[in-house]
């Protein structure tokens, strides 16, 4: 399926360069102007108490099925909290997403828990990549796509817009009780992750509120030769910049030591935006290439802050306010289309490729999630020492539970078999969404440290 993309992508840019040169420019960010931006805090009406953010990874349609199964299964989980009924999906502050799993964070992130169960008919039961090509076939579009500045990525924004309801970031920010929403992509000349947060938009002085979601996700969704990268307007001179990165003092002492050769590249990748002289602009590609899980950028940020507790001061909580501390990470990787290794011929282009974007990958995700059970660990020794200034927001008896779902544990080996190989496009078989919806409700069911969390919880009861 990945090889008929190719060829259409060649006839698309023949087809453009056929049709001469357009001048459209599409659309670009813009300056932040005035004004406090939005801090790191909860949204209005948000219980602090018990905090949780949900990663979902990239894998095309194969992880948005994925992803909206686990989803689901929070959804259906009630407990109670406080005096209160909830479910775990409510409970989400943080929902984040790469290339595919943005897809449906963003989808959730728009239309609620009441409106996901719509995510099958309006995402994944559609053939979305056939209408992509057909959108892209439009002698009007074609025109377009001859344009220096117009890329395929902007048309898959103008497809997802019609998903999203043309909201932007600014247009969530509004709503009261709203979970924040990440969608990472990667800066392409430097190889790193770019996340659409306010933490990545204030050193480049631009306003994130407008942004369109389809942008974001598209930026996200944007594999290399397949999809041409994005384009964002560097605007770093006209704000003063982070005042965190103008006193590297702080932590200078700490960032010496060779084990935090991290938190100096974090620092690092972050100052490279206040040089709009030699970045004026930052072209983004799939976030996956980068960090297909969504949570290195959180994780080097600790680091960087000097730990757990740190990172949160920006929050302004009071002293003992957070009880629970939940980060669920949805892996939906899947494995390379043939084992070369069992091969005595020379390996294809296409075999290249395909070794270079899940074999290779696969070998990053791992190493991710590595770090994040070191890190985990290393929170959980932080927790259980007493804070020593007074200004902690965690509670004495504070829980962290970090919980990685693989679609790589599912159970039984022939369809964990079947699913590993599930492609990475914009539409999959009916009958594959069918089976990745079920298993990740079922391996999220299964992971023993998500049971280990409703043990902890209250009153726990499955409502499907």
């Amino acid at each position: 399926m990945l090889s008929a993309w190719l060829r259409r992508a060649a006839l698309l840019a023949c087809a453009a360069l056929l049709a001469g040169c357009s001048s459209l420019r599409p659309w670009i960010n813009e300056p932040l102007h005035g004004g406090e931006p939005p801090s790191m805090r909860l949204a209005d009406g948000r219980d602090p108490s018990m905090l949780m953010a949900v990663t979902l990874s990239g894998g095309g349609a194969r992880a948005a099925a994925f992803g909206f199964g686990v989803l689901s299964e929070l959804r259906d989980t009630e407990f109670a909290w406080d005096g209160r009924r909830l479910n775990l999906l409510d409970a989400t502050d943080v929902v984040s997403g790469v290339s595919g799993g943005s897809i449906i964070a963003t989808y959730y992130a728009v239309h609620g828990a009441e409106g996901l169960p719509r995510f099958e008919r309006d995402f994944l039961r559609q053939d979305f990549q056939r209408s992509l090509v057909n959108l892209a076939l439009l002698p009007a579009n074609m025109v377009e796509l001859s344009s220096p500045w117009f890329g395929r990525t902007h048309l898959l924004a103008r497809q997802l817009d019609a998903l999203y309801g043309g909201m932007t970031f600014g247009d969530l920010e509004k709503r009261p009780r709203q979970p924040q929403l990440l969608v990472t992509a990667t800066d392409l000349s430097r190889g790193t992750a770019f996340e659409f947060s306010w933490d990545q938009f204030l050193p480049i002085c631009s306003d994130l509120r407008s942004v369109p979601l389809s942008f974001a996700v598209a930026a996200s969704s944007a594999v290399p030769l397949l999809l041409s990268p994005v384009t964002l307007h560097n605007y770093a001179p006209q704000c003063p910049p982070p005042v965190d990165l103008v006193r590297p003092t702080r932590t200078a002492a700490r960032d010496a030591n060779p084990a935090n050769y991290r938190a100096r590249m974090f620092r690092s990748h972050v100052r490279s935006y206040l040089d709009a002289d030699a970045r004026p602009y930052i072209h983004l590609v799939d976030g996956g290439l980068a960090d297909n899980l969504g949570v290195v950028r959180l994780l080097d940020r600790s680091l960087a802050d000097g730990g757990l507790r740190a990172s949160m001061r920006d929050m302004g909580l009071p002293p003992g306010t957070i009880r629970k501390l939940v980060l669920v990470v949805v892996n939906s990787e899947r494995d390379p289309s043939e084992n070369i290794d069992r091969m005595d011929t020379v390996p294809t282009t296409w075999q290249v490729v395909d070794q270079l974007l899940f074999g290779a990958g696969a070998r990053a995700t791992l190493e991710t999630q590595e770090f994040l059970r070191d890190i985990t660990q290393q929170w959980r020794n932080e927790l259980s020492r007493a804070a020593q200034d007074g200004t902690d927001a965690f509670a004495a008896n504070a829980e962290l539970h970090v919980i990685q779902v693989n679609l790589r544990d599912v159970n039984d080996p022939h369809v964990r078999r079947r699913l590993l190989q599930v492609p990475t496009a914009f539409t999959i078989a009916p009958d594959e969404v069918t089976q990745l919806i079920e298993a990740g409700r079922r391996v999220l069911r299964q992971s023993p440290d998500y049971q280990g969390l409703l043990r902890s919880l209250e009153d726990v009861q499955r409502v499907r």
